[in-house]
């Protein structure tokens, strides 16, 4: 009889610290649902060889479109119009792939440039150095470039290791 006392305890206990964890993951969650004709981006990533500082996606995810919603698939997924240029790719997308598109034309990535990969990555390339620096840590120094990436603005230059740089990237170096 004490066995399924403390069963039932344990149960009691598990089922509060359930409720506790979905209260704290729906208050993060945000629904979004599209109709068919609604118009959507696409979230697509970029990949680097440079790993900065030991920290991947520096650079924010990128959104190409806007492509037509044809359908709902299921109660997570929609079937996108996606043009002949992505025939790689396969045309039904998990919700958390979608933004919702807002009219503005400024927004539009031109993805027909892009060399998507199946998995909808593609590959970051640096174009040139913009500055050089150095970090002083407990008297190490550690000589960084600033590297201007392609596909972003200036803005979005990232700082990088001088000595990785040069070794991946021996061409921006180069007068």
């Amino acid at each position: 009889m004490q066995t399924v006392d403390l069963v039932k305890i344990i149960q009691k206990h598990l089922k509060a610290a359930h409720d506790r964890q979905k209260k704290w993951a729906d208050t993060e969650r945000r629904p979004l649902e599209f109709e068919a004709d609604d118009h959507v981006f696409l979230k697509i990533s970029p990949t680097k060889g440079v790993i900065r500082f030991g920290v991947r996606g520096k650079l924010s995810p990128r959104f190409i479109g806007p492509f037509q919603i044809l359908e709902r698939v299921g109660e997570v997924a929609y079937r996108l119009a996606i043009p002949p240029s992505l025939d790689g790719v396969h045309n039904v997308f998990h919700v958390s792939q979608l933004r919702k598109y807002v009219k503005d034309d400024s927004h539009i990535l031109d993805h027909s440039e892009l060399e998507l990969r199946p998995d909808l990555t593609y590959t970051e390339q640096p174009v040139a150095v913009l500055d050089r620096s150095t970090k002083v840590l407990k008297g190490k120094s550690i000589p960084l470039v600033l590297v201007s990436w392609n596909r972003h603005s200036r803005g979005e230059a990232t700082w990088e290791r001088e000595d990785v740089v040069r070794e991946r990237y021996p061409q921006l170096f180069t007068p």
